[in-house]
């Protein structure tokens, strides 16, 4: 005799965006050199889902941003909790991190443009404003399904036991990539009662330096702004997706194989959105509705030590400044290095966890190898985890592995792309689970907010 399934649980569900283009001639983040938006290829956006149940609200913004900072989320915040109730730890704010958008963070390559900067938190409430105003009642799917083609781990092991960012200039001491790739691509989608697609949270580890390199002089979403319309063309105008960015600070969209396919620039980020939204419809199709949708979330700062400045490093910037010439990047790393203000310094380092029903979210605020996003995975508790990067601060830029952080590839180099110890990712995933398995063990009471 057949069982009886469940009935799917009802929730209510809202949904916004809000245009937070910078305007033109703003400088481009993600380069060792000033790169200007003379031209507008597509906007960018805040898009929010909020989401109701069972007495509790959870808000969810993604931004087509490089990264998001500690400034901007709690100003953000507070407009948030002042205007809808829904409280600070409730709320999470993360970055596609596109390469084609301004600079977040003052003292940096670039210029960040203040004026901009402080009219985005404005931006980021309103769009969880209108979309905590704009509440229906709606099915929850959680479905996943594995993509490979598209991702690529960026570093590669050599001979002599160090890692370097691609596998060019010492090839015959190349042995293979030095890491993996996260393949799962998530999708989190909400349905109202006629069946329109209201809103989709897709989680993918691929980093979003696609559509414009090192030359680019417009202004674009990239491949996760091609994933939404390429969303929207099927599913309609109305339909807003969010990429929680997954952890791919070591993952890269470069094949490593000859190809008569694009490499790169604008052909490639419209293939990658095309062939991820086909990837995230065939999940979220042949995913069931929730049975039970409790929320819950919390928030953990962890202290965690800076980097500090040793004997090898002040040897290696005394060697940089011998030389007759110095490209963007070794002027950069002897500048970041003299000036460096943290020896000895714990960082805040913010790790926010989410329950939505069977579904886990961890959000880390930096650029997170693909490892660590693995680990945390595969120790859940729950059904399916998001691992989100660049999720609510800037503590460091990236966060390699514990032995990855010395093996000195481009991700790993001390002050110019790891502002905190050898250990901090370590640190995180284990907070993290801690905080998981707390979340998934103990019976929740609603909370109002």
């Amino acid at each position: 005799m057949a069982t009886a399934l469940p009935k799917p649980a009802l929730c209510n569900v809202g949904r916004a965006r809000e245009v937070i283009t910078p305007p033109l001639g703003s400088s481009l983040a993600g380069y060792f050199h000033d790169r200007r938006g003379t031209r507008v290829r597509d906007d960018l956006h805040a898009k929010a889902v909020v989401i109701e149940s069972e007495g509790s609200r959870l808000a969810l913004v993604s931004c087509d941003l490089i990264s998001v900072t500690a400034d901007v989320v709690d100003a953000a915040r507070q407009l948030i909790e002042a205007e809808t109730g829904i409280r600070p730890h409730q709320v999470l704010v993360c970055a596609t991190h596109t390469h084609t958008g301004p600079e977040m963070r003052r003292s940096s390559v670039v210029e960040r443009s203040d004026a901009w900067a402080e009219a985005l938190p404005r931006h980021i409430a309103d769009a969880v404003r209108r979309a905590a105003e704009g509440l229906v009642p709606a099915t929850l799917r959680a479905g996943s399904i594995d993509v490979e083609g598209y991702s690529f781990n960026r570093l590669f092991r050599l001979t002599d036991g160090s890692e370097q960012f691609g596998s060019r200039g010492r090839d015959d001491e190349v042995i293979a990539e030095a890491g993996p790739i996260d393949p799962q691509l998530q999708a989190l989608s909400a349905f109202d009662a006629e069946g329109n697609l209201l809103a989709l949270l897709v989680n993918f580890a691929l980093h979003a330096d696609v559509i414009g390199g090192g030359s680019a002089d417009f202004i674009s979403a990239d491949w996760p702004g091609e994933l939404g319309k390429a969303i929207a063309a099927v599913y309609g105008p109305d339909a807003v997706t969010l990429l929680l960015q997954g952890t791919c600070g070591d993952i890269n969209h470069s094949i490593h194989t000859p190809t008569n396919l694009p490499r790169g620039g604008p052909a490639k980020a419209v293939q990658l959105g095309r062939a991820l939204a086909g990837a995230a419809m065939a999940a979220m199709e042949r995913a069931e509705p929730m049975t039970s949708i409790p929320l819950d979330a919390h928030v953990e700062t962890l202290a965690v030590p800076y980097y500090t400045r040793d004997d090898a490093l002040f040897a290696e910037v005394a060697a940089l400044k011998a030389r007759e010439k110095l490209g963007d990047f070794e002027r950069y790393l002897i500048e970041r290095c003299e000036s460096w203000p943290h020896d000895g310094q714990l960082a805040d380092v913010p790790v926010q966890t989410l329950r939505i029903g069977p579904v886990a979210i961890v959000a880390l605020p930096a650029e997170i190898f693909v490892r660590i996003g693995l680990e945390i995975k595969q120790w859940s508790p729950s059904e399916a985890t998001f691992v989100v990067e660049l999720a609510n601060a800037r503590a460091s830029t990236y966060v390699p592995t514990t032995d990855q952080a010395e093996r000195g590839a481009y991700g790993a180099k001390p002050i110019l792309s790891r502002w905190l110890c050898a250990d901090a990712g370590r640190r995180m995933a284990d907070a993290a689970l801690v905080m998981l398995h707390r979340m998934f063990r103990v019976p929740m009471a609603p909370s109002k907010g």
